[in-house]
């Protein structure tokens, strides 16, 4: 349902093709949203300000892009999908609202596609975009083939979104704004839950009901991760299938061993069969995720070893331990992470890798997550031999008084820390100590949800330059 210009609901239609018009479609969440509607059969175009990347992969689904705003593109659509980023003084988005053309946002959009392609939904704190990335590419092996809508690109599926020939669709159910309570959920996974987005809930109370809400609302089967206590809690009152490493998972990791370019376990289910399992991630948190989406095949009544064995081919998804090249024998890694308990397991898996030395670059992420989380962070790096911390990501957020990434400096001071630490408040001071300090054999994980990712790419045209 959404909203007309008279304010009235409006029922959002799928059912036969439409007319849409996608606003600010360079993002990741419309531009997936555009090409999901494009391969399910509507007539979708779409405009962002200025030219990107993502335009081309847009571009190639059928959808008629336009670079700039302007309010004739909306004539004669059925529907304008706008980004909550985009404001209602938007040429575009003011003409619809006047000419009586329902504006949708994504929580508008989803209910209308479950209609068609019921959910399988995969939430949780962190972990949810490979969990479901794994979990579409695990279903499609085992002769399920969803159709999936996921928050980065996936390699092995070719995009983010995407139309296939399966009744359900795996998605990537987002917390932050409480879309992941949007249905119909076919099936619905909780990877664990921790105290994030409390601007929008309000409290950590409140983000446990809406979790709770969650699973309790899925009309089909659940599954939560047993190693986490809130997750395995509110599994417990739903009567969920749970997986993790602790003996009491009804889908048990076993004899886990990882390097720095994969992770391998057997996995028990509860009819008493045994999977060998082997994905191309590295780390615990990784094997959680497989186990995660392996648990899924188990109670949709697919083949768990087919899903294990499509999962030995799984290419990675965007920003998630993405291993962007080595040079001059540095191996640089960019990861999305920006929790502490996400820092950790990230470095974990670096430091299981091998390299002689881990160096981290990490940036904070908006004034209210670095004012909620800063002193958590001082142990979240015990695993980085070098440490380099820079000046937070606002991500359109206003400053706060007292609140810089210089926090997370005390915070890790505080510690005793007695190997490097090494404050670089912009990035490109980050790049010229990098340069400076990089050797043969080190590994450089940079980790943020901001523009810390451009990092990476500098660092190694800047090796090459210097590498005979």
């Amino acid at each position: 349902m959404a909203g007309d210009a008279e304010g009235a609901v409006v029922p959002v239609d799928l059912r036969r093709p439409r007319r849409i018009h996608v606003v600010g479609v360079g993002g990741p969440g419309m531009s997936a949203c555009a090409v999901l509607l494009a391969e399910d059969g509507h007539r979708v175009s779409g405009s962002d300000w200025r030219e990107t990347d993502a335009l081309d992969d847009v571009r190639a689904a059928g959808v008629a892009v336009t670079v700039g705003h302007d309010a004739a593109l909306v004539a004669d659509v059925d529907y304008v999908l706008a980004s909550t980023a985009v404001a209602d003084d938007n040429p575009e988005v003011a003409a619809a609202a006047l000419g009586g053309v329902p504006v949708l946002r994504r929580i508008d959009l989803l209910p209308a596609v479950g209609e068609r392609h019921p959910f399988i939904s995969i939430a949780g704190t962190h972990g949810k975009t490979t969990t479901a990335a794994l979990s579409a590419v695990g279903l499609g092996g085992a002769g399920l083939d969803p159709s999936f809508l996921i928050g980065a690109p996936v390699a092995s599926l070719g995009a983010a979104a995407g139309i296939r020939s399966g009744r359900n669709l795996v998605l990537e159910a987002d917390e932050s704004d409480g879309t992941f309570l949007v249905g119909p959920r076919a099936a619905a996974l909780v990877t664990n839950v921790e105290a994030d987005h409390l601007e929008y809930w309000g409290s950590m109370d409140a983000l446990v009901g809406g979790f709770a809400r969650f699973l309790a609302e899925t009309s089909g089967p659940t599954v939560v991760c047993v190693d986490d206590p809130i997750a395995r809690r509110l599994g417990d009152g739903v009567g969920a299938l749970t997986y993790g490493v602790l003996a009491e998972a009804d889908v048990r990791i076993v004899d886990l061993a990882h390097d720095a370019t994969s992770t391998r376990f057997d996995l028990r289910t509860p009819d008493g069969s045994w999977h060998e399992v082997r994905v191309p991630l590295p780390g615990l948190h990784n094997a959680l995720n497989a186990a995660g989406a392996l648990s899924l095949a188990f109670v949709l009544d697919a083949d768990v070893s087919a899903a294990a064995a499509a999962l030995q081919g799984f290419a990675g998804v965007s920003r998630r331990f993405e291993v962007l090249g080595t040079v001059g024998g540095v191996t640089v890694v960019d990861d999305y992470a920006h929790l502490p308990s996400e820092v950790r397991a990230v470095l974990a898996a670096c430091r299981s890798g091998g390299w002689n030395r881990v160096v981290a670059v990490f940036q904070p992420h908006r004034y209210s997550r670095t004012e909620r989380h800063w002193s958590e962070f001082g142990a979240a790096f015990d695993d980085a031999d070098v440490l380099v911390l820079c000046e937070l990501y606002p991500a359109g957020e206003a400053p706060r008084p007292g609140v810089s990434g210089e926090l997370l400096l005390e915070a890790v001071a505080a510690t005793g820390r007695t190997s490097p630490l090494v404050w670089r408040p912009t990035l490109d001071d980050v790049v010229d100590f990098l340069l400076d300090d990089l050797r043969e054999g080190d590994v450089l994980v940079t980790v943020g949800a901001g523009d810390v990712t451009t990092v990476g790419p500098r660092v190694l045209a800047g090796l090459r330059e210097r590498t005979p």
